[in-house]
């Protein structure tokens, strides 16, 4: 949102396509002043009505476009609003496993970062520690969940995303009640 606030994009953002909708918004009062004028001293004829229609059209245009740029931020911020929504959904999910699988800190930090796509020597960076510290405590991590390694640990938070596992998939009743309970 703060990108369309400041002025970010081809326009300016918000505030640049605010003055644009002023300039045109001069301009046709401008125009209809002067046919206003032009009308009022002169008989009618073909180029002050042609003028005029044009005037009219920029004013209608100017009316349509403050409304349709309204309606692009509002669905653009209730957008926002829902990633926004679902980013802390997540998040909370995520903590939820962590708090029934009993994690430390430490494995908490480990499995976030794991979930997150970073490799073993990337997180072992990123928490000074050494990489088969790293391992160790990955290890822990899965077998607290239940899972073989990292790609079934992403696979039960993408299960509860889609609202279970994928229909139609052959997985035994047994071991989805399993993944279902943890």
């Amino acid at each position: 949102m703060k990108d369309r606030e400041k002025g970010g994009g081809p326009l300016g953002g918000t505030y640049g396509l605010a003055a644009l909708i002023v300039m045109q918004s001069l301009c046709a009062v401008f125009f209809i002043a002067d046919a206003v004028e032009d009308i009022r001293t002169e008989p009618l004829n073909w180029h002050d009505g042609f003028e005029a229609v044009v005037a009219l059209a920029l004013i209608i245009g100017v009316v349509f476009g403050a409304r349709e740029m309204r309606r692009v931020l509002d669905r653009a911020g209730r957008a926002e609003a829902a990633v926004s929504a679902a980013s802390g959904a997540l998040g909370e999910m995520i903590a939820g496993h962590f708090d029934r699988w009993q994690l430390t800190d430490a494995e908490r930090d480990v499995a976030l970062l794991a979930i997150k796509g970073f490799e073993i020597s990337e997180i072992a960076g990123l928490r000074n520690t050494a990489p088969s510290t790293v391992r160790a405590q990955l290890t822990r991590v899965y077998a607290k969940a239940g899972v073989a390694g990292r790609s079934q640990l992403v696979s039960l938070f993408i299960d509860d995303l889609l609202g279970g596992p994928l229909a139609g998939l052959d997985m035994p009743e047994a071991e989805r009640l399993d993944r279902n309970a943890s």
